[in-house]
């Protein structure tokens, strides 16, 4: 099973493949909120994805149009909720989670 690595805290969470990161992020026991109930509704759970973005599934029209009204999105940005994990080990790095945001 591939390993999620969550940044800042360096925690880490084995997960099957076809789980979303979100549902990684969670199992990891770090804070987050799916506003949406997870549909890609919302930026809740915006993330970046610093390793292993080519082996998540692609960007669907809906998230990429989330994306584009998120104020910060970079090249690495994905909605937690949306992205599926592959088979590759991924790195990727909350955005003020952790403060409540």
């Amino acid at each position: 099973m591939p390993v999620i690595t969550i940044k800042p805290s360096g925690k880490t969470v084995e997960m099957p493949v076809g789980s979303t990161l979100a549902a990684a992020v969670i199992a990891a026991g770090e804070p987050m909120v799916l506003k949406c109930d997870g549909k890609g509704e919302c930026d809740s759970c915006h993330i970046f994805v610093q390793e292993g973005r080519k082996s998540l599934s692609k960007i669907q029209r809906a998230e990429n149009e989330q994306l584009d009204r998120i104020v910060g999105v970079g090249s690495k940005s994905r909605l937690a909720c949306q992205a599926t994990i592959g088979e590759e080990n991924v790195v990727v790095e909350l955005l003020g989670f952790s403060s409540g945001l």
